[in-house]
């Protein structure tokens, strides 16, 4: 089996020595070596290419934004962001994925044994689906062939569904006649670049929007602010009480569920902790169902590229409540995990690509299937 061959730049050596060994622990990666900062990396990359970077922003003698911008224009190669859970680390985040990074992920926390193994499908997840997305876009590091994703060595904890949160959607629910139509949207890998194609496409008429982007906490607001200065629309990081309402986009706060419930002839947001479902928090499955709980029939839900499978039973409840259904199509998809999942379950009524989400979105409530 060919490994993804990966270089981790941080300049703290405990972090480097943590990342290491936990990345060492997954027999489809080799870590190749690590730097202290990016004069280091650059001699390392001339003696052998990876095909991943882990790359800390805050370095010593060239600051990681300044060079991704030098990968990026002499050899781009997929990159994953590992940044501080902080203000200015979520604002040169979402810089560093302006310039090409692939994903951004928080530094992890391992100060126990399950949140050390958290960090394991934390790190190898994102480090599989950056060589999946530099694949995607061309990028040529190596020509062999890589798996996206073979087992990881262990789980830290059963895998909850939305059960953990919510009943499960009672069937034949009649909703009230003037009940306004409301779009769940949910994207993992890749998400954040598609979004940032999407929202600006789309008029202060399109019908309310409710989205989890799987991100770290404190980087989701940082996200919102950037995709509201693009967009007609009003976008942002969703807050409790939030009423959801034409030409408003809501997107799930990091670390944090995101609940949709009817509220007299509209809908209302709750955001809370809970425990992770699907392995993540937020979670789409836990706003589908709640989507699908609320609305029912007047719901359209879309589920984009992205990792693994959270949002695919998710999306399938949506469509058995009479909700329109629609999964980004494998051809535009950076990972084809979760929509991928979802055709697996005939979850979604068509695959569309990336370029006509934006009109799927405005015209939804002209395509509502009823039951």
């Amino acid at each position: 089996m060919n490994r993804i061959r990966v270089l981790i730049v941080d300049d703290s050596a405990s972090a480097r020595r943590a990342l290491t060994e936990i990345l060492s622990e997954d027999p489809g990666i080799n870590v190749l070596a690590s730097a202290a900062d990016a004069f280091d990396a650059a001699a390392k990359m001339r003696a052998e290419l990876p095909d991943v970077i882990l790359l800390d922003l805050e370095l010593p003698r060239m600051d990681g934004l300044t060079f991704l911008a030098k990968i990026m224009a002499q050899r781009p190669i997929p990159v994953v962001i590992c940044s501080s859970h902080t203000e200015a680390g979520s604002q040169a985040a979402m810089k560093a994925l302006e310039i090409g990074a692939c994903e951004v992920i928080g530094k992890p926390r391992m100060s126990s044994r399950e949140t050390r193994m958290e960090a394991q499908i934390l790190l190898t997840d994102a480090v599989r689906a950056a060589a999946h997305a530099g694949r995607m876009r061309g990028y040529t590091s190596q020509a062999r062939a890589m798996p996206v994703a073979p087992p990881v060595p262990f789980t830290p904890s059963p895998k909850l569904t939305a059960d953990a949160i919510l009943p499960a959607p009672r069937k034949g629910v009649i909703m009230p006649p003037d009940l306004p139509v409301i779009v769940a949207v949910g994207a993992s890998t890749g998400g954040t670049e598609a979004l940032a194609q999407v929202l600006p496409k789309l008029d202060r008429s399109t019908p309310p929007v409710v989205i989890v982007q799987h991100m770290p906490e404190k980087f989701t607001a940082a996200f919102a602010n950037r995709l509201n200065g693009l967009c007609a629309c009003d976008v942002r990081e969703a807050a409790n009480g939030d009423r959801p309402e034409r030409g408003l986009v809501l997107i799930a706060p990091g670390d944090s569920h995101m609940i949709v419930k009817r509220q007299g002839k509209g809908y209302r947001v709750e955001v809370m902790r809970g425990p992770q479902v699907s392995r993540h928090r937020p979670s789409v499955d836990v706003l589908f169902r709640s989507v699908a709980i609320a609305a029912g029939a007047v719901a359209t839900g879309i589920l984009m590229t992205g990792m693994g499978d959270d949002g695919a039973q998710g999306l399938l409840e949506m469509r058995d409540a009479g909700a329109d259904t629609l999964i980004q199509d494998e051809a535009s998809s950076i990972v084809w995990g979760m929509p991928g999942e979802a055709s697996r379950l005939g979850a979604s009524d068509r695959a569309v690509p990336l370029g006509r989400i934006s009109a799927e979105i405005q015209n939804a409530g002209r395509k509502v299937r009823r039951l």
